[in-house]
C-alpha cells in the first residue's frame, strides 16, 4: 500500500479551490490530508460534503483572479471535462462512427491556473486528454476494489510517483458477452455485471453520497489525500507556510 506523507497540522488549516467538484470525491482526500475545501461545479450538488459555489468553474476562477480573492487559496485541483479524451469515449466513438463533440475544457483550464499564480493539479483519466502525466495513481496502490488509473498534472511544484503495484486479476463483470470474476469492481457504467451502489462505494472509499453518476464520476479521495500531503510536506521542506 502506498505510504501517505505526514506533516505538522499547526495553525489554521490551508484553503483549498475544488473546481470542477462534483460530489466531492477529491474534496473528501484533500480534507482528509488537512485542508479546508471549497468546491465549484456547474450543476447542483447536495451531496457535497464541503462548501461550494454552484456556476461555471472557469468563470468563476477568472473572477476570483480578477478580483485578487484567489489569494486566500493555497492549492488548486482541477477535474475538467475532457469525455473526448477518455479512453472509454474513443473507444465508442470510433465504433460507432462519432465525431469529437465532447467539449475539451483541459487547455483553458491550465492557462487560468498558470494566471493563477498558485500551485495546481489537473486531473484526467487515461486517454488522449493532453496533459502531462507527472503523476499516475491507481486503486491498487491504496488497497482499493477499483482500478481506476488516473493521471495528474502538477503546476508549480513536484509531485512524488510511488511505484506501480501489479494487478491481482479482472475487473468483474461482462465483456464481449462473456463473464469474469476478480477481485475489482468496474466504477463506470451499469448493467454488464456492474457492482451494486453499496459495493461501489465501499470500493471507492466513498460513503457521503448513493448516486451512482457521482460515484462513477469521482475519483476515490484515497488519490487526493495522497497528494494533499505530498504538497504540504513539499511546501514544509521549502519553509513555506501552505
Amino acid at each position: 500500500m502506498t505510504q501517505l506523507p505526514t506533516f505538522r497540522r499547526d495553525g489554521e488549516r490551508p484553503l483549498l479551490l475544488d473546481l470542477f467538484s462534483c460530489a466531492g470525491g477529491a474534496a473528501m482526500g484533500y480534507a482528509r490530508a488537512g485542508f479546508r475545501v471549497h468546491g465549484c461545479d456547474t450543476a447542483h450538488r447536495p451531496n457535497y460534503p464541503f462548501s461550494y459555489h454552484r456556476g461555471d468553474a472557469l468563470a468563476y476562477l477568472a473572477h476570483l483572479i480578477a478580483t485578487g480573492e484567489i489569494q486566500r487559496y493555497a492549492f488548486v485541483h482541477a477535474s475538467p471535462p475532457c469525455q473526448h479524451g477518455c479512453a472509454l469515449t474513443v473507444g465508442t466513438n470510433r465504433s460507432q462512427g462519432w465525431g469529437r463533440a465532447h467539449v475539451d475544457l483541459v487547455a483553458p483550464t491550465r492557462e487560468l491556473l498558470d494566471a493563477s499564480g498558485l500551485p495546481y493539479v489537473i486531473e484526467q483519466p487515461n486517454g488522449r486528454a493532453k496533459i502531462r502525466k507527472d503523476l499516475t495513481l491507481c486503486g491498487e496502490m491504496f488497497d482499493l476494489g477499483v482500478i481506476r488509473h488516473r493521471n495528474f498534472e502538477a503546476g508549480g511544484w513536484t509531485v512524488p510517483q510511488p511505484a506501480h503495484i501489479p494487478h491481482r486479476g479482472r475487473v468483474r463483470g461482462y465483456r464481449h458477452g462473456q463473464y469474469y470474476d476478480g477481485p475489482y469492481v468496474a466504477a463506470y457504467g451499469n448493467g454488464g455485471g456492474k457492482p451494486t451502489v453499496p459495493e461501489l462505494q465501499a470500493a471507492m472509499g466513498i460513503t457521503w453520497t448513493d448516486v451512482r453518476e457521482e460515484l462513477t464520476e469521482a475519483i476515490p479521495p484515497a488519490y487526493s489525500e495522497y497528494i494533499g500531503r505530498a504538497f504540504l510536506v513539499s511546501r514544509a521542506a521549502l519553509g513555506v507556510a501552505a
